[in-house]
């Protein structure tokens, strides 16, 4: 089965427009989990924009309790700056499951592309192997007809596919075509080795064609599209809704 975890990240973003601790990211991790949710994801900015240095803490508490996934995304050339002691501080504290790397700059909105292995590799493999000494499994974020041979030789466990691509194809009503090269990257990842995420801009209209093209995913990150969705079915109804989805395909 596909597993669900839920970035709060959006959660973040509400609270930190208006100040203090409303809406509480906490409290809406704990409602996903309680819906059934696998895990959370959070991925916190340089410039503190939403998820902050606290939360991570406060969430790896919650997920510790309640035995489910942590995953952290960031990425991990970064530098350190007031409110932000950097990627693999971070892990470091609240010692995630699973640290999702993702090569975003400062000045981007959202993630939108994912490594290029063979001119990053090098410089991954580090980051890689110190994040798995302190007990964590490694995801690289992943354009789709990536090298999976250059990806796996950086001694990543999994890939994440950005799914951006394929989810503006599926509303254009064509995503034939970018559905058969996420199906050949997942198969190219797993001849590799690696274990399959996928992750961006998936929802309940796109998420059961994704599950049909690439069955081996081993977990889907959905935040933007499902606190979108929660605005008009409420928080817990649309985790289960997506757990359903997933279900549906075990």
């Amino acid at each position: 089965m596909t597993l669900l975890s839920v970035n709060v990240n959006k959660i973040a973003v509400l609270r930190n427009s208006r100040g203090g601790n409303a809406p509480d990211v906490v409290r809406a991790a704990r409602t996903c989990l309680d819906a059934g949710a696998h895990g959370i994801t959070v991925h916190p900015r340089p410039d503190a924009r939403h998820i902050r240095a606290d939360d991570v803490l406060a969430l790896a508490a919650l997920c510790r309790e309640r035995g489910v996934e942590f995953n952290i995304e960031g990425n991990p050339f970064a530098a350190p700056r007031p409110g932000y002691p950097g990627f693999h501080a971070l892990c470091a504290q609240a010692m995630p499951d699973q640290a999702t790397l993702v090569p975003d700059d400062d000045g981007q909105l959202t993630s939108d592309h994912g490594f290029d292995f063979h001119r990053d590799g090098d410089t991954l493999r580090p980051h890689v192997a110190a994040l798995k000494a302190i007990g964590c499994r490694v995801s690289l974020f992943s354009d789709v007809g990536a090298d999976m041979a250059a990806a796996a030789a950086t001694g990543a466990d999994r890939i994440e596919i950005y799914t951006g691509p394929f989810a503006e194809a599926h509303a254009a009503g064509d995503a034939d075509a970018a559905l058969a090269a996420c199906t050949d990257t997942a198969s190219a990842a797993r001849r590799a080795g690696l274990g399959v995420n996928a992750g961006h801009d998936l929802s309940q209209d796109n998420l059961g064609a994704l599950l049909s093209a690439v069955p081996e995913l081993a977990e889907v990150s959905i935040g933007h599209a499902l606190v979108d969705e929660a605005l008009h079915a409420g928080l817990d109804a649309t985790v289960r809704a997506y757990l359903a989805l997933l279900g549906a395909r075990a």
